[in-house]
């Protein structure tokens, strides 16, 4: 069995942003030269995540709305948390949206259903952060 490993990094220079990261994670697997086994994608920060969705821009401002809607930045004093920084809506947000995906890997492709990309959700940007990419397979 073969294992492959890298770490993706974003700085996003806002406080939220969607990224379609497929092809990264595509080029990854090209690097891994497994052809049947699975992919693991996960945000390796607790104000960022990692999911699976359709790549089109009206659905990417829901989500941006809705989990404003949920977890609101502001008033940042309605957290608990924060106190040295000002980011308790970015923790719920990820809670929400996830850590991680797992995709199957088929003849040397991400096995996908239709429409499906994956994507890094960032709810704390302003600095670098890391996406693991972990593919096992032969």
């Amino acid at each position: 069995m073969k294992s492959y490993r890298e770490t993706l990094t974003f700085n996003i220079s806002k406080r939220r942003a969607y990224l379609n990261i497929t092809p990264q994670v595509q080029e990854c697997l090209r690097k891994s030269k497994v052809t049947e086994g699975l992919c693991l994608v996960n945000a390796m920060h607790i104000t960022a995540s990692v999911y699976i969705n359709d790549d089109e821009p009206g659905l990417l401002q829901d989500y941006d709305d809705w989990l404003e809607k949920l977890a609101p930045h502001e008033p940042v004093s309605q957290y608990r948390h924060n106190g040295y920084e000002d980011n308790g809506d970015a923790h719920l947000k990820r809670q929400v949206m996830g850590r991680e995906v797992v995709v199957a890997i088929t003849d040397g492709k991400l096995d996908f259903g239709p429409w499906e990309q994956i994507f890094y959700g960032e709810f704390d940007g302003r600095r670098s952060k890391r996406v693991l990419v972990k593919i096992i397979g032969e």
